[in-house]
């Protein structure tokens, strides 16, 4: 796979995500933490002594059970869906936009959730997502719309013009291109089966047994750990060893080229998942739930800054000094609502003036354009925070409105879309963060055996 060509499937595109628990199978968990058991393993026939002339075969009962365990499972899928997850029957279920949303949600998080390495993803949970996925899919196959098609006549004299259907435009051009996201980040993953590097257990390394300073000091100070999710703070987390001397070149490369990969994944899974919030519906309860003034929404700092004569976005973002996804999100959050506050002021300051009539408008024109202008600017001004704040911070959680807007969504194809888009941003950027990390490590451990070096050679 070469990276020119990787390039050039990404270059139409421009440019996190919340789990909730997922009630995990039998049939899908060991006592190991892999998925999946051995009847999905078909042997062969068994064919017993000939008697009388002819011979009898065995149906192999094993692969009967693992086709049995598989419909049940399938059973068990379709059934929350069409309950709304609501076991009781009692009607008060989820819509189905909704409910497809959180079984891709959760199939996401059962799958990916605890990523913590650099490997292929184990056989059983790889063919758990894709058997699951296939399944959630195909409702997509019947979400078509009618256009017009011209036809021959069977003598060949002449056309007409018939109705036929087609795959939804939305989902006809991003569904196939989230399918192959989703192989390319897990064919990167199955790329790592051979490598250098390995991993041990992090609290092994805190205990002091087995380590190394070098270890140690990675893992104790903060200021030495790269931005993603640090091991000082997730002890659990495995820590990647690599050779005495680092990895080989070849294998660095090969890193970074798959850290590139990765982010032109990502970049298209977000202009995928951002396009498709952007046409859901805005919910009533969201509007409602907003502050009067836009003003007191973002705080009198923002606002100065936004209403200035000169406007400089990075220099904002610099100021506020977001040292947390907490505070972050929060102010996501204040920007997002005061520009549909400053948005509904305008459509309605809009919509009274033309109803009351050009009669009414007398001398308060400019005062009234005015208004308008300077509501106009502020949001306009805000939206383009809110973009420059999602591009810092790429791994950003779901803000209140996006939340909103996924849970009363009533449209099959855009919860898909967007779910689906959701969870490949998910695992792009979990990709990442392992590349990141162990790309430190080597150049830790290279810049530390070049000072031995060093010291031994004085």
């Amino acid at each position: 796979m070469g990276a020119d060509s990787n390039g050039e499937e990404f270059e139409s595109y421009s440019l996190s995500a919340d789990v909730s628990e997922y009630e995990s199978l039998s049939c899908f968990s060991s006592d190991d933490g892999g998925a999946v058991s051995s009847s999905f393993r078909v042997p062969a026939p068994v064919t017993l002594p000939v008697f009388g002339g002819g011979h009898d075969v065995l149906p192999p009962r094993k692969a009967a059970e693992a086709d049995l365990s598989e419909v049940e499972i399938m059973k068990v899928r379709f059934a929350k869906l069409l309950l709304g997850e609501d076991t009781s029957g009692g009607g008060k279920g989820v819509c189905t936009a909704l409910a497809i949303s959180n079984a891709i949600t959760n199939l996401s998080a059962t799958v990916f959730g605890e990523l913590w390495k650099l490997e292929p993803l184990a056989p059983q949970k790889k063919l758990m997502w894709q058997q699951e996925m296939e399944c959630l899919l195909c409702v997509s196959d019947s979400i078509v719309e009618f256009v017009s098609s011209e036809q021959e006549f069977p003598d060949g004299e002449g056309t007409f013009e018939v109705m036929v259907t087609r795959p939804r435009f939305d989902l006809y051009i991003n569904l196939p291109a989230l399918k192959k996201l989703d192989a390319m980040l897990l064919n990167m993953l199955d790329d790592f089966s051979e490598s250098e590097f390995y991993y041990v257990d992090g609290s092994v390394i805190i205990s002091g047994s087995g380590s190394d300073d070098l270890e140690t000091h990675c893992l104790s100070s903060p200021s030495v750990r790269p931005s993603s999710i640090r091991l000082e703070e997730k002890l659990w987390l495995p820590f990647p060893k690599v050779p005495p001397n680092g990895l080989l070149e070849s294998v660095t490369n090969k890193l970074q080229q798959c850290k590139e990969w990765a982010n032109q994944v990502l970049k298209a899974a977000m202009a995928i998942n951002s396009s498709v919030l952007a046409e859901m519906e805005i919910p009533d309860v969201y509007l409602d739930s907003l502050p009067k003034s836009g003003r007191a929404c973002l705080g009198e700092t923002i606002y100065h800054f936004l209403a200035a004569d000169e406007f400089y976005p990075e220099r904002l973002l610099d100021y506020l000094e977001v040292s947390s996804e907490y505070a972050t999100l929060e102010i996501a959050d204040r920007i997002e609502a005061a520009i549909h506050i400053w948005k509904q002021k305008f459509l309605k300051r809009h919509t009274n003036h033309t109803k009351a009539g050009r009669s009414s408008w007398g001398g308060k024109v400019k005062g009234f354009i005015g208004y308008m202008e300077k509501k106009k600017l502020l949001a306009q001004r805000a939206e383009t925070i809110l973009q420059n704040l999602r591009i810092r911070f790429p791994g950003l959680p779901q803000t209140a409105l996006d939340m909103a807007k996924i849970q009363y969504n009533k449209d099959v194809g855009k919860s898909i879309l967007e779910s689906y888009s959701r969870a490949m941003e998910s695992l792009a950027i979990n990709i990442i963060a392992r590349i990141d990390d162990l790309l430190y490590i080597d150049d830790a451990t290279k810049t530390r055996a070049s000072a031995d070096v060093g010291f031994l050679s004085i």
